[in-house]
């Protein structure tokens, strides 16, 4: 399971999603910390990611194009990155189920 995350996320979130979620990076990992999304999302979708983001752009784009990549999008508002991996790994199972649906192209995790 490829996660990649965002650049509104903290990259050191990749380290404590490495046990739940071993292929985690981050977009400065590839130098896209600052690219527009449309090469995030090409990154993502030519190496096998799923993005994990906070942004709504990534939910606007995946109702347009469909996936490749799929988007797993937080809804927490402000939060700890803590709060965010809780989260994550909590919801394993759920992300791991969205992962084989041909069907959906995001997750909204709140």
């Amino acid at each position: 399971m490829k996660l990649l995350l965002d650049e509104n996320l903290s990259p050191t979130l990749a380290e404590t999603l490495a046990e739940s979620f071993p292929e985690t990076a981050h977009v400065r990992q590839f130098g896209l910390q600052s690219a527009p999304d449309r090469k995030v999302w090409a990154h993502a979708a030519n190496h096998g990611y799923t993005i994990v983001t906070k942004d709504a752009d990534f939910h606007h784009r995946s109702l347009l194009h469909g996936h490749p990549p799929k988007i797993v999008w937080i809804r927490l508002g402000n939060c700890s990155t803590r709060d965010i991996a809780e989260l994550l790994i909590a919801r394993k199972e759920q992300i791991e189920a969205f992962l084989q649906s041909t069907e959906h192209s995001f997750l909204v995790l709140a």
